[in-house]
């Protein structure tokens, strides 16, 4: 079976023989983005978060062919080094990370938010983003999501940011 997909902006037909095939594994395995990663294959500790159409989704357990015509976008595709993400941008400020593997599905998740809730609490950051981080740099990441808020204000009043 062949399905059309937009990944980061670019289009791709694939061939799969199993339409339930999980878009982590064509997106790692047949697009080589190996930004997205694979943690617990449930959909529980949200590493392989990312966003299609605006939505922050587990592609571990999401098959490819819900993606068929929809918008994806990986961690590769959210910003560049030339101009990052307002999220990537605070994690880079509030230095986040720790070990890093669970970072990408960190920040797609918090980009996902951002898009429904600008400027979110505290409350509302602990009801979406349910990603797991065993180095445990919560603090630093709920920081980085108010300082990524600001940063997606500043530059939507200068009309800079592009979604």
């Amino acid at each position: 079976m062949s399905i059309n997909l937009s990944v980061n902006n670019q289009p791709y037909s694939i061939d799969i023989e199993d339409e339930q095939t999980p878009l982590l594994w064509v997106i790692r395995d047949l697009l080589n983005l190996k930004g997205t990663k694979y943690g617990c294959g449930l959909s529980s500790c949200g590493s392989c978060t990312i966003l299609v159409d605006g939505e922050a989704i587990r592609s571990c357990s999401f098959p490819v062919s819900y993606a068929a015509g929809k918008n994806i976008i990986t961690i590769e595709g959210l910003g560049s080094l030339e101009k990052p993400h307002p999220v990537q941008q605070a994690w880079i400020e509030e230095i986040v990370p720790q070990c890093g593997y669970c970072q990408p599905g960190f920040i797609m998740a918090t980009a996902g938010l951002l898009i429904k809730n600008p400027t979110p609490t505290d409350e509302q950051i602990d009801e979406e983003i349910t990603n797991v981080c065993r180095c445990a740099t919560y603090y630093r990441m709920r920081k980085a999501i108010h300082r990524a808020a600001e940063i997606g204000l500043e530059q939507n009043k200068e009309g800079q940011l592009d979604e």
